[in-house]
């Protein structure tokens, strides 16, 4: 069979953002092992990822921002080469979905893929301007346009399938062999509970602020949090680290009990449960906020992780995984399990690789 090409347009460089490393980018190798070439252009560039998230920078925001549009417009000029677009968020960041229908018009086959209800204007964490300029019509006019649509929740494939009618809902997936268990489930130490985020998700890691205040107060244990930001908890004994890639396995071992903490409103209906799969991926046991059909899909109460609805459950909860070591491990090994049998990356080739394939087939038709 002859090659089929495929072009990934994204809006962040390959490797850097975890909505493209624990999705689609995981399979480029098993795609090409089977008869795909593989092409990626990505709205920001390098300089613009150091720089976009933190404060300041206007300048070099600014420049790069026009670099990436006019990247995009000379992808315009490139798209009838392809068999597919695959188009992950947006393929331009701010007005109208103007170039997003352009890619319509000119590609032959388009997957669109979608792992935030970004059209929602209640993410607590987003900047309102900068939602303003993005507007919400370039995800729904991508659904429209797709030939196929990849999700990552319950409620978001739903929500997808009003406007698409192939729509697949595959969860974030996680690397089990570079991501392995070292945990011995012991008290030996003082007992470590993490949380790995970005800027944008930290705020949700401060709804615990009182939690564990209280919880310094009864039992000993240190906090490590790891991401991308500055971070400060007064009343408890914490370390800050930089996230790094070559570096995320070691500093995620370290971590006995994993934390996901999540407000309760319409935004995170869109979140897969990714950081619940993340220390699940270690053996380690979770709590976690019982909000939206996907944490309930990821867990199992009492079984795989702990799900929890208020601050006095979170306390209780937390206590009682510290006392308990055995407990960690039952809950964290069955966590594991759980990763392997439908969260990995070898358990979901199959679904990405059917997906691709029925869409150049059907064009050969």
């Amino acid at each position: 069979m002859k090659q089929k090409k495929v072009l990934f347009l994204s809006p962040y460089p390959f490797g850097k953002a975890a909505s493209q490393r624990l999705k689609y980018e995981q399979y480029f190798s098993h795609f090409e092992a089977n008869g795909f070439a593989l092409e990626t252009s990505s709205f920001m560039d390098d300089k613009l990822w150091a720089v976009v998230y933190k404060p300041g920078f206007i300048f070099q925001k600014i420049a790069g921002t026009i670099r990436g549009y006019v990247r995009r417009f000379f992808d315009l000029f490139r798209l009838a080469q392809y068999d597919i677009i695959y188009v992950h968020l947006w393929v331009t960041p701010l007005g109208p979905p103007i170039f997003e229908w352009l890619i319509k018009k000119l590609s032959k086959k388009i997957v669109y893929d979608i792992d935030d209800m970004i059209y929602k204007s209640e993410g607590s964490a987003m900047n309102n301007l900068i939602f303003l300029l993005k507007g919400k019509e370039k995800p729904i006019a991508m659904m429209k346009y797709a030939d196929h649509v990849i999700t990552c929740t319950p409620d978001l494939n739903e929500f997808a399938q009003q406007y698409c009618k192939h729509c697949t809902d595959i969860s974030s997936t996680l690397d089990t062999e570079r991501m392995f268990p070292v945990n011995t489930y012991t008290n030996e130490k003082p007992v470590v509970i993490g949380w790995t985020g970005t800027h944008s998700t930290v705020p949700y890691l401060y709804l615990l602020t009182n939690v564990f205040q209280q919880l310094a107060k009864q039992r000993k244990f240190k906090l490590r949090v790891i991401g991308n930001f500055s971070f400060h908890l007064d009343g408890v004994d914490y370390e800050y680290l930089d996230w790094n890639k070559e570096q995320e396995a070691q500093q995620l071992q370290a971590i006995d009990i994993g934390v996901y903490p999540l407000p309760t409103d319409a935004w995170v209906m869109g979140k897969s449960g990714l950081k619940a799969l993340t220390y699940m991926t270690f053996a380690l046991p979770v709590v976690a906020t019982n909000v939206g059909t996907a944490i309930n899909r990821v867990i199992t109460n009492n079984e795989n992780g702990i799900l929890v609805k208020t601050e006095e459950e979170w306390l209780e909860k937390l206590k009682f995984l510290i006392d308990h070591p055995e407990e960690r491990a039952r809950i964290g090994k069955n966590a594991r399990q759980t990763v392997l049998d439908k969260f990995s990356i070898e358990a979901n080739k199959p679904v990405y690789l059917h997906i691709l394939k029925s869409l150049v087939e059907t064009d050969n038709k």
